[in-house]
């Protein structure tokens, strides 16, 4: 294990950040949880999103663990999977047509992106 920069580190809240935030639309997606859009909060049912949506958060709790590590690998991994979360809260914003209900996970991820192409950061797992 390498030793781990600041930079480094801030990420792995990051990515623990959005794996909580994974967690919030999994529990919307069971009905648990309400969608707001705009004044209205609508109760919604879908199975396939849930799946989806607990597969997210499992791999953003096993993106931290690699970026606590400083695997090289995690570097690559994080931005593939920020990028894909990016193109979900898109989707989702195009979809209802308000994007008050996934502001924060596309802002965390784009954070996040932004933080990961860093050259200090890319240079903490040897990509630079």
């Amino acid at each position: 294990m390498k030793k781990r920069p600041f930079g480094v580190t801030v990420l792995a809240i990051l990515a623990g950040l959005a794996a909580v935030l994974a967690g919030v639309h999994a529990l919307q997606a069971l009905g648990i949880i309400p969608f707001a859009l705009g004044p209205f909060e609508i109760h919604a049912f879908s199975f396939w999103s849930f799946l989806m949506w607990a597969l997210m958060v499992w791999v953003w709790v096993w993106l931290v663990q690699m970026l606590w590590n400083v695997e090289k690998e995690a570097w690559v991994f994080l931005a593939v999977i920020t990028t894909f979360n990016l193109i979900l809260d898109f989707t989702v914003m195009l979809g209802q047509g308000d994007w008050s209900d996934v502001n924060v996970s596309f802002i965390v991820n784009a954070l996040i992106l932004i933080y990961a192409m860093l050259p200090g950061v890319k240079k903490a797992f040897n990509t630079a």
